[in-house]
């Protein structure tokens, strides 16, 4: 059984969508593909999807239209397409939860890689086979809350789960490992995209909006917890503490690193 991640390309320009189902391919990607909303839709009934490339200009439902819809009902990761000159559309992208983007015109080599890093932080994320010898069960406690890097979850202070997209997470959790410490644009941007930040990125901004007002509406106040700092970036202020379940149950700050 091929066991290779399997791509859906949502593009309406039959040219881009050979040229990608033929270079992915070529990488050892299984690809598939859509002209629109109800060709994507096909597509998820059909088959396990581990990744979507969703273009924004679509005919019918926007590409913006259906990443909303998708993170309502699904986790998979989704990497927008969008204009060059569209700033709007990319940072509307984002707070709709979208992973990544990557403006056209494209190499398709830098798309590949994008593709690559999202399913590396999505294959993290994944659940422990049954049978095989866990790993010690981490978890960081702060002010009520436990973030899980093992199970990917985070809990509010009355215990209940707290709805992240992959992206928050793992920014949430970049911080939440190095408390009480300035973290830059660019560093939160290599920490969890593993690429640098250009001039007029605006990834990071958009998410951390979108985890304050998360931990916002799960116990009020808790926005606070993520400080922005002029000029440096953003630091998460409370302290954290760190405990191991599987080895001692003990509790120790959690590291500085």
């Amino acid at each position: 059984m091929d066991r290779s991640p399997h791509i859906l390309v949502v593009d309406d320009d039959r040219e881009i969508r050979s040229l990608l189902s033929k270079f992915l391919t070529k990488n050892g990607l299984r690809v598939s593909v859509a002209a629109d909303g109800r060709e994507m839709r096909r597509m998820l009934d059909e088959s396990k999807i581990d990744l979507i490339v969703l273009d924004v200009m679509l005919p019918g439902d926007s590409g913006l239209t259906l990443c909303g819809q998708l993170r309502a009902t699904t986790t998979i990761p989704i990497l927008m397409l969008t204009a060059v000159s569209e700033d709007t559309d990319r940072i509307i992208g984002l707070e709709m939860g979208a992973d990544d983007y990557l403006p056209k015109p494209f190499n398709p080599r830098e798309l590949l890689a994008r593709i690559r890093a999202i399913l590396r932080r999505a294959d993290d994320r994944a659940p422990a086979v049954v049978g095989v010898e866990a790993e010690a069960e981490v978890t960081l406690a702060f002010d009520g809350w436990a973030i899980s890097p093992g199970r990917r979850q985070l809990l509010d202070p009355a215990g209940q789960p707290v709805d992240l997209t992959g992206g928050e997470f793992d920014l949430l959790l970049a911080l939440v490992e190095r408390p009480q410490r300035v973290l830059s644009r660019d560093r939160l941007l290599d920490l969890t995209k593993g690429r640098a930040a250009s001039l007029f990125d605006r990834s990071i901004d958009v998410q951390i909006g979108r985890l304050r007002r998360k931990l916002e509406n799960a116990a009020p106040g808790s926005g606070a917890l993520i400080a922005t700092v002029r000029g440096g970036g953003y630091m998460f202020t409370a302290g954290v503490t760190r405990s191991d379940t599987a080895r001692s149950g003990s509790a120790k700050p959690a590291a500085k690193g």
